[in-house]
């Protein structure tokens, strides 16, 4: 089914975005509470291997990168992974149980992130949970309905905000440490018994990486999105991945693991004997970080289901695109209500594993599709074929399979 049958072909989404604004998008989605928060929750599966745990959940995510910049070049669209899925299983089943799984994990995390908020605002000031879920909800749903540029140039003020409260660990904290640190204990298993830790570490760090396969959902607001959308990718993962396993490296030597793995505010905490104040500014730079991720979700939500019903994958409704923004704001608007009810009324408790795992499962299927499109495809200089989609399908099962067994081996 083509574009003029399923949707407004008449007001597409505007162009807008080039390679910084995008990079910054993806920095965004991936910087948040995965390393403000998690770091701690990490560290008590892999005690002082944390870092690398970090470097390898960076690893599997750089495999599963590499396929989506291919497929992304090849199919430039909203709600990327349901068409990706779709062409390389030729099944436009797979496409929509994949398009509505994304969704999904869009929905969980933003009421997740939401209610991580009301509970750092509460060292601040204190109002009802439900005032503050709503009000901040409306806000952000407002924004990301205003216009994609707009969304994103507030996203990429508030990420640089992100690094620069990253940078703050790093220098403060990384700064005070002696010269003679036993560097190797963060990087270098002295035996093959804790891997079991560093992987269980590494799956929840993985929750740290999710954002990455965003940006491909607003590959339709993007200028020239078949050179820009790889290199993007690429740089905010790159870029991530040093800052998680700097600060990761800062953590495990500035507070004793019992401590870091307790707290729920680790970066907070690693300050604090430095400098008070530098605990109060990285608190409030927390609380940035977790709304711009909660706002790159929203975008991302909306213009997934915006993409599966302009392909003909969901109710045609759906595809509708304000006519001054350019945004498809009926999507915005349900994915918000969605998200508002979610955050009223879910509980927490092991929703980051619960995310990591689901996506997994979708980069697994990611993967396996690119394998299966190479394969009915002759080469080409803009589309090389590789091990990689292979090498990343395998990756996820097995950490998948060893979360599995952990938490099998837990249960008994």
């Amino acid at each position: 089914m083509n574009h003029t049958e399923t949707g407004p072909k008449e007001l597409p989404l505007a162009r807008r975005i080039g390679l910084p604004l995008l990079t910054f998008y993806g920095l965004g989605t991936m910087l948040g509470a995965g390393i403000y928060v998690l770091v701690g929750k990490v560290a008590a599966s892999a005690g002082m291997l944390t870092p690398l745990a970090f470097m390898v959940a960076a690893i599997i995510a750089y495999f599963t990168a590499l396929s989506y910049c291919q497929l992304v070049a090849r199919y430039p669209l909203s709600a990327g992974e349901a068409c990706y899925v779709e062409h390389g299983f030729n099944s436009k089943i797979y496409g929509i149980i994949v398009g509505y799984l994304v969704i999904l994990t869009g929905i969980v995390s933003s009421a997740t992130l939401i209610n991580g908020f009301v509970g750092y605002l509460s060292h601040f000031i204190e109002l009802p949970d439900y005032m503050t879920i709503t009000s901040m909800l409306l806000l952000l749903g407002f924004i990301a309905a205003w216009g994609i540029a707009e969304s994103l140039w507030l996203a990429a003020v508030i990420t640089v905000i992100e690094v620069l409260g990253l940078l703050l660990v790093i220098v403060v904290a990384g700064g005070a440490l002696p010269d003679s640190i036993p560097w190797q204990q963060a990087f270098i298993p002295d035996n093959t018994l804790v891997w079991g830790g560093i992987l269980s570490g590494a799956f929840l760090a993985f929750y740290a990486f999710i954002g990455f396969e965003d940006m491909v959902n607003i590959a339709e607001e993007v200028k020239t999105p078949e050179q820009t959308m790889p290199r993007g990718i690429i740089l905010a993962l790159i870029i991530a991945s040093l800052l998680y396993i700097m600060v990761a490296f800062v953590a495990v030597f500035s507070l004793p693991q019992s401590e870091l793995a307790a707290s729920t505010a680790p970066l907070k905490d690693i300050l604090v004997p430095h400098h008070p104040m530098a605990g109060t500014l990285i608190s409030v730079i927390s609380l940035f970080a977790i709304l711009n991720g909660l706002l790159a979700q929203l975008i991302m939500a909306s213009r997934v289901l915006y993409g599966m019903a302009f392909q003909g994958r969901a109710p045609a409704f759906l595809a509708a695109v304000g006519k001054r923004t350019q945004t498809p704001i009926i999507a915005t608007i349900i994915i918000t209500a969605v998200v508002l009810i979610f955050a009223l009324w879910l509980p927490l408790v092991t929703l980051a594993k619960t995310t990591s795992f689901i996506i997994l499962i979708i980069f697994a299927l990611i993967n396996l599709s690119l394998w299966r499109i190479q394969r009915k495809e002759p080469e080409d200089k803009a589309h090389k074929k590789g091990g990689w989609p292979l090498i990343g399908t395998l990756l996820c099962l097995f950490l998948i399979g060893v979360q599995s067994y952990n938490l099998l081996f837990a249960a008994n």
